[in-house]
């Protein structure tokens, strides 16, 4: 069984930054593609950044890019969400995720997620 586990969630001004990670456990982690989403209250769970088995391609929601970066070590079956220049509509719980197969930017195509952590940007 594959257990996703978020942590680097927390409360910043406008402007700040925070980087997330997502710990994986099994052997297989550097087998996959792993994403990130996000969910503000009461709105559907988003796509927000990708990223493919060896690091080598990353896709990025146009809402996201330029401020964040989407990276991972395989080494330390760990993903990583750097996020820059934060923003009120930043504000969401944040969700990592293993594709499992299809469109990386589609909830459908992962397989395994995360609890998610919360991200609060003030204004």
């Amino acid at each position: 069984q594959v257990q996703l586990v978020e942590s680097g969630g927390g409360a910043v001004e406008a402007g700040g930054s925070l980087r997330l990670s997502c710990a994986a456990s099994g052997r297989t982690f550097s087998n996959y593609a792993m994403g990130w989403f996000r969910q503000s209250a009461g709105k559907e769970r988003e796509f927000v950044a990708a990223v493919v088995w060896n690091g080598g391609t990353t896709y990025y929601a146009d809402s996201v890019k330029g401020r964040f970066t989407i990276s991972r070590d395989n080494a330390k079956n760990t993903v990583y969400l750097q996020m820059n220049s934060l923003k009120p509509e930043d504000t969401a719980v944040y969700y990592c995720a293993r594709h499992r197969s299809g469109s990386y930017t589609l909830l459908a195509a992962y397989n395994y997620w995360g609890q998610g952590t919360q991200v609060t940007v003030s204004s």
